[in-house]
């Protein structure tokens, strides 16, 4: 019997969509990847948003753009299709309802850093955040499905019944292959003033992110040992000032370039003040790179193959790009942090949010 899961895609269709667009992609990709011919993929997008990049699902757009649709979501299921036997909000935008007599409705929740870091957040943003938390606390029947290690029990502190939270994996993109090539990475380098080996972070340039810090704590490292090279950031600007110093800005660019660079950096660095899971340090394992990261970063935290730093202290993070550098580098290392998060697929995503929609 056919089974139709609907998901919403919203993100997908945002000026900077971020680690959740990632989550969508993804879950989309690994349901996708089941083959299970039962299985009716469909995702709700705003109005008007064109996503025919999209083939792991079909797209079905709602009458309205994507600032109206989050405000009329927890009120009407717009663009959800009647017969959905899963209704499942990919973020606290929703929707809230919808589908079939007997359909199952679920969110996802990734953190909690409105509370975590409520100077790094708009008051905007914070005020949305709370409605919403009260929203998925008092649907007794929505149940919610957690990304990151730990904040089961933080809902459950702010009401939300243990038996309606269900934990999940993440996952990594099987697509290492795809990878930009060592002369078009080096060369895009080159065209920046960059030559030499490089210390590589990637993510949205923003307070949270702690950019500051690790250009401060790069300097110091490489006064020590300049095999670090230049620091590199890839990735857009955020919300909030950020100064970045002497490092080396990218910008975006593309998933086979990202790729290349992940491999081609003699260090990966991640220290962000607070994260919801973090998905650049797991990508840059599983393509070998040694990796420095917050110990609070979730993705990570238990990975004994990271050198685990305080975001909070500069000299904490200098040792760790300095302890990275000590690390094995030979094809036997690579292959063990490639392993060491070889359970991160898409396809265990889906299985995971298979069991939780049961």
């Amino acid at each position: 019997m056919k089974r139709t899961i609907t998901i919403s895609i919203e993100q997908l269709s945002r000026p900077q969509p971020g680690g959740i667009a990632t989550y969508v992609r993804g879950l989309a990709t690994g349901l996708h990847d089941l083959a299970d011919p039962s299985l009716d993929v469909v995702g709700v997008a705003p109005k008007g948003a064109s996503l025919e990049r999209e083939r792991a699902l079909r797209v079905v757009n709602a009458p309205c753009g994507v600032r109206l649709l989050s405000r009329l979501w927890p009120i009407w299921p717009l663009g959800v299709p009647r017969d959905s036997n899963v209704v499942h909000a990919t973020s606290m935008a929703g929707p809230f309802g919808g589908g079939s007599a007997n359909a199952v409705h679920s969110i996802a929740m990734h953190d909690l850093l409105w509370r975590d870091g409520p100077e790094i957040s708009t008051p905007a943003g914070i005020r949305f955040h709370d409605r919403r938390l009260k929203l998925i606390a008092d649907r007794k029947e929505l149940r919610v499905i957690v990304t990151s290690p730990g904040l089961t029990e933080r809902l459950v502190d702010e009401g939300i019944d243990a038996s309606r939270i269900h934990s999940v994996r993440l996952g990594v993109d099987d697509d290492v292959e795809s990878a930009a090539s060592q002369t078009s990475v080096h060369e895009l380098l080159a065209s920046h003033g960059v030559h030499g080996p490089f210390t590589l972070y990637a993510g949205t340039i923003e307070t949270r992110k702690n950019i500051e810090r690790l250009v401060e704590a790069h300097r110091i490292a490489s006064t020590k040992i300049p095999d670090l090279g230049t620091l590199v950031l890839v990735g857009p600007r955020g919300w909030g000032g950020v100064r970045t110093g002497d490092a080396t800005e990218l910008g975006l660019v593309s998933r086979e370039t990202l790729l290349g660079l992940y491999r081609d950096a003699t260090v990966f660095a991640y220290v962000p003040l607070a994260e919801g899971w973090g998905l650049p340090p797991a990508e840059a394992l599983n393509v070998g790179t040694r990796v420095v990261a917050s110990a609070t970063t979730p993705s990570v935290a238990a990975n004994e193959l990271v050198v685990r730093v305080d975001p909070l202290d500069v000299e904490s993070i200098a040792e760790g790009l300095l302890a990275a550098l000590r690390l094995g580098d030979d094809d036997e290392s690579q292959a063990a942090r490639r392993h060491s998060v070889a359970d991160l697929t898409w396809r265990n995503v889906a299985l995971d949010h298979l069991a939780a929609w049961q």
